[in-house]
């Protein structure tokens, strides 16, 4: 099991990529890169790369509707450059608010668009002319549409590795099935370990039965808060979960449109994700905090004494998390890994 982290700022970015080099050295294996509607992710990623030694450094996510294939291409093999091979390609169709708000592109076909930029992508990697035909992305662009001066290109410089691992963000049934078939890697979200197979068990066995066996097993990342000690202190680090899970639950999209409503109501909490919702997007955030279940704070994150998160990763591995996503929550984060580093060893 690897440990991992989202690269966590509030407003300045450079000072977070230093604390991510005192964790590599507790080791830290690979530090996700969010975007959002916030900073570029590779800006940040090819930043780290100077940083770090020994990371692997990937995009957490790159939505696959604001940048041509073309582009996503560019963006994998120029950060494994920089990186000298410790690139790591996110991507996920975030959300309509987003991606027709923020981006101006119409949120279409998410699943397929999803599965055609992976075909590009592996295409281009291995230096292949960019060739195909598909029902969201056509290359080279049709000659009715232009100028139809458009021919097949290759990457006209040699990348660091011929492939790059590709993980998805996904929480949907239909999502999470082409995941297991086509990508390396699987970022499912607010985790509850023992709801895994109940919530996604079929789905994942869908795809994996058509998944090719070059691609090895799928990796999985999985995790929360971590704060490892006795007392109330330490209990009370389950809180800087809270507003998270509200944002998700409550702020992540509108109603009949927000897929982390969805999943809480998958995991049994139907009624706290209508009222978060209701009063996330009501302006009462605290409120909507307030509500977020005890027992999946507690599931979903590693905070208690070192024996109570010894048994928590033993859930997640049991859960098939191959990756424990972690945010250290204490005054010397650095040690705080290392000591999760000595439990899950």
């Amino acid at each position: 099991m690897k440990l991992s982290t989202m690269l966590m700022y509030d407003g300045n970015p450079r000072a977070a990529a230093d604390q991510v080099v005192e964790l590599e050295k507790a080791g830290l294996d690979i530090v996700w890169v969010a975007e959002a509607y916030g900073f570029d992710s590779p800006t940040l990623m090819g930043y780290l790369a100077a940083k770090t030694d020994r990371v692997e450094i990937g995009s957490g996510i790159l939505n696959v509707y604001s940048r041509t294939p073309g582009a996503l291409l560019q963006t994998a093999a120029g950060l494994d450059n920089v990186s000298a091979g410790r690139a790591v390609l996110g991507l996920g169709a975030s959300g309509p608010q987003v991606i027709e708000g923020f981006h101006g592109m119409p949120y279409h076909r998410p699943l397929g668009r999803t599965r055609e930029v992976i075909e590009v992508v592996r295409q281009g990697m291995r230096r292949e002319p960019l060739v195909h035909q598909g029902r969201d992305i056509t290359l080279p662009l049709p000659a009715d549409q232009g100028l139809g001066l458009g021919k097949p290109l290759k990457l006209l410089t040699r990348p660091e590795r011929s492939s790059v691992p590709i993980w998805v963000a996904a929480l949907g049934d239909k999502n999470v099935a082409m995941t297991a078939e086509l990508a390396d890697g699987w970022m499912p979200h607010l985790v509850y370990p023992e709801k895994v197979q109940e919530t996604w068990g079929e789905a994942l066995a869908t795809g994996k039965a058509k998944r090719s066996s070059e691609l090895g097993d799928l990796q999985v990342t999985g995790g929360g808060v971590l704060a490892i000690g006795e007392g109330e202190d330490v209990k009370k680090m389950l809180d800087f979960a809270r507003p998270m899970f509200a944002l998700y639950v409550g702020g992540m999209g509108a109603k009949g449109k927000n897929f982390y409503n969805d999943l809480a109501c998958q995991y049994g909490y139907e009624k706290e994700a209508k009222e978060i919702q209701d009063l996330y997007l009501d302006g009462k955030k605290d409120q909507a905090a307030a509500l977020v279940p005890e027992e999946w704070l507690e599931a979903a994150n590693l905070v208690g004494p070192r024996s109570y998160v010894a048994e928590r990763v033993e859930a997640f591995r049991e859960a098939g998390i191959t990756h424990l996503n972690v945010m250290p929550a204490s005054a010397d984060p650095a040690a705080t890994l290392a000591e999760l580093k000595d439990i899950v060893s």
